[in-house]
């Protein structure tokens, strides 16, 4: 059978029946969008034959997984879609240059605390060696950002996070702050050094990862947003360059230009990593996507 067999009268009366496009009220954008995305999972369905009990497998491991659709989303690359997309977007608005958006991850919380001057990330002891970053923060015209918030947050050594620490050792914002940055656009922090991490093993993530003959690790990184008034809001993350899978992250978060090597002396690392934003055209660019995320 082909693809074809979804174009039956009796399918498409469903699919618009099923999406609300004949019914009165409801948000006309989204109904096209889930009549088309019900569709394309139609056609998947014919183009591979998919029987009964593959079907209902998937919708277990699903609803069994929704916990971890952070982690699959992007495990299967549709995080960093997202990415090149809006890359693409811009190309074609004639919009370049700046410091490379990359995914964000499901890890970031609200309420960091806010503070001046050479922070310290890290509230809790750890038995690994201390990383160092500095930096400044700049426009397209390579002149300092001033009023810029730079959020910073990464894991710790066994590569957990807090908030989402399986042992509940750690601090609620250890490795989380928000850095206020001067005229002069320039930051600094330290915290201990953080190490890459894999998925959780046997949840969900792993599961699909073995099912494709993937791994599921990342290396060790620092996630980024920084925002400042008129300037676009940029979520981006460095990968440390001499991490194995620096080349192999399994969330295809690295990118060119964000894979600073650590200049490592001893049992301490030090980073000197500038961003470049770019302007904002409206108020929606200056601003953070809607995306749920935790809150403290």
């Amino acid at each position: 059978m082909t693809e074809d067999f979804v174009q039956n009268s009796d399918i498409q009366t469903l699919l618009d029946r099923a999406a609300g496009v004949d019914a009165e009220g409801g948000d006309k954008r989204l109904k096209a969008i889930t009549r088309d995305l019900v569709e394309a999972i139609m056609r998947v369905i014919v183009r591979h034959d998919i029987s009964e009990s593959e079907f209902w497998a998937a919708i277990k491991f699903f609803q069994d997984g929704a916990g971890q659709l952070g982690l699959i989303v992007p495990g299967v690359g549709l995080e960093h879609f997202m990415d090149l997309y809006m890359d693409a977007k811009d190309a074609e608005a004639g919009k370049s240059g700046g410091t490379p958006r990359t995914i964000e991850g499901p890890l970031y919380v609200e309420g960091a605390p806010l503070v001046d001057g050479d922070a310290n990330l890290s509230d809790d002891p750890d038995d690994t060696g201390t990383l160092y970053m500095t930096g400044q923060i700049k426009g397209p015209d390579g002149k300092p950002v001033q009023d810029a918030i730079l959020h910073v947050w990464h894991a710790n050594s066994q590569g957990f996070y807090s908030h989402f620490d399986p042992t509940r050792e750690q601090t609620p914002f250890n490795n989380r702050r928000r850095l206020k940055i001067g005229s002069d656009g320039r930051y600094s922090f330290h915290s201990k050094m953080p190490n890459g991490y894999s998925v959780p093993p046997g949840g969900a993530a792993d599961v699909l990862m073995k099912a494709l003959g993937r791994h599921g690790n990342r290396p060790a990184h620092v996630h980024f947003f920084v925002e400042a008034p008129n300037y676009r809001t940029l979520t981006t993350q460095i990968n440390f360059g001499d991490d194995p899978f620096a080349a192999d992250d399994f969330a295809f978060a690295t990118r060119e230009g964000l894979l600073p090597v650590p200049n490592r002396q001893g049992d301490s690392a030090y980073i000197a990593f500038d961003f470049t934003l770019q302007k904002a055209d409206d108020v929606e660019e200056a601003s953070f996507s809607t995306r749920f995320r935790a809150a403290a």
